[in-house]
């Protein structure tokens, strides 16, 4: 008569417990029965028996079927791992591995269509799942969330930004305005109090004075609608005229305009500042050894920006193309008169003109081209706000 199963709570029925546990190890695993078998004579047995043979027979006429629910299967516990653990964070695809089959329930690889680990993360960069890229390190890998929801909150979050450009614009606008008036306000006026003077100083004037009787001039008439004294008078209690009037008011009217778009661009300069900055279109400079010797101090241009931090360029001697971290990347500051694109700080995102470049203190002088501020001259731009465009 066989031996039966221990008995609950007896040491061997504790081992047993104890044993199954812990993962074992793979090439004793049968996906098909989803039986682990601790030893290879273990497994061999397993394999003999009834209930396998009929696993296999079904397996036989649509192997195609079952190697492709397993894969799915394997699939979608993987993402599941990537997305509820770690969101849209770069991170080792070995690392998500490790915490999948963690599960001694998992699916396991061997059953599925890819041979290898780094296969299956070919199949996710390829299809869009992930962002992946390989290191000396290894593959690493980075969610793309396709939510709904993550989708609706990122479009409402550009609706939003948006929002905001369009009020900036407004506003630069309306500066704008009130900066052509108070320039227009400060323009001389064309009258002016100017001293009286005669004609012909050498002549005389003789004025005869009659009771009753209106002022007469000999030689040229004269007539006035007030008496000089009562001119004088009203002259000097309306205090009309007052040297340097004029340009005090225009100062201090200028000061405030200045002091306004002074506000405004420090408001810009808050709000726009970001830590990354790569843009397509623009030529950078490759500053990384670790890539080989051939690559270092080469240019560029930008061809794509993955997850703002990361980008796909172009060689523009041999025509290689890289993925790179913005951290190997630096700026490329044209010469004076090219056309650029303002990376960072108030004006970001806008198109200019190189105008001046101050190798003493790193910064240059450029005039914006686009927009609402077309026109304006900006100084002291950082070396790496700005780059070339290709």
């Amino acid at each position: 008569m066989g031996k039966g199963k221990a008995e609950a709570g007896t040491p061997k029925y504790l081992a047993n417990k104890m044993k199954a546990k812990g993962l074992q190890k793979l090439r004793w695993y049968c996906q098909m029965c989803q039986k682990q078998c601790r030893d290879e004579n273990g497994f061999k047995c397993h394999t003999m028996s009834e209930s396998h043979q009929r696993q296999i027979l079904l397996f036989a006429d649509n192997a195609g079927r079952f190697i492709d629910g397993f894969s799915s299967e394997f699939m979608t516990g993987y993402l599941q791992i990537l997305r509820r653990q770690f969101g849209t964070k770069r991170v080792a695809a070995n690392k998500v591995y490790q915490e999948y089959i963690s599960d001694r329930h998992h699916l396991h690889m061997n059953s599925t269509k890819w041979h290898s680990l780094s296969e299956f993360v070919k199949f996710l960069g390829r299809h869009g799942h992930c962002v992946v890229d390989e290191t000396e390190k290894g593959w690493f890998i980075t969610y793309i969330d396709r939510d709904p929801e993550t989708l609706a909150m990122q479009e409402k979050m550009a609706k939003k930004q948006k929002m905001d450009k369009d009020d900036e614009e407004r506003l630069a606008e309306f500066i704008e305005e009130q900066v052509r008036r108070g320039n227009k306000e400060e323009e001389p006026s064309t009258s002016s109090y100017t001293e009286l003077k005669r004609d012909n100083e050498e002549e005389t004037i003789k004025l005869e004075l009659k009771l009753g009787t209106n002022i007469k001039v000999e030689s040229k008439p004269i007539k006035l609608e007030k008496r000089p004294l009562e001119i004088l008078d009203e002259f000097k209690k309306e205090k009309k005229y007052k040297p340097g009037c004029s340009s005090t008011s225009g100062t201090k009217k200028t000061s405030v305009l200045d002091e306004m778009i002074r506000e405004e661009e420090i408001k810009k300069e808050k709000s726009n500042r970001r830590d990354y900055w790569l843009a397509e279109g623009i030529v950078v400079k490759l500053v990384t050894k670790s890539l080989g010797e051939k690559y270092y101090k080469e240019k560029g241009v930008v061809l794509d920006v993955i997850d703002k931090y990361r980008a796909k360029i172009k060689l523009l001697e041999t025509g290689d193309k890289l993925k790179v971290d913005q951290a190997h990347l630096e700026t490329v500051i044209p010469a004076i008169g090219k056309q650029v694109l303002v990376l960072n700080g108030g004006y970001r995102g806008s198109n200019a003109t190189l105008k001046e470049i101050d190798t003493d203190n790193y910064c240059v002088t450029i005039e914006i081209a686009s927009g609402p501020l077309k026109g304006r001259i900006v100084n002291n731009v950082q070396y790496e706000d700005i780059s070339k465009l290709f």
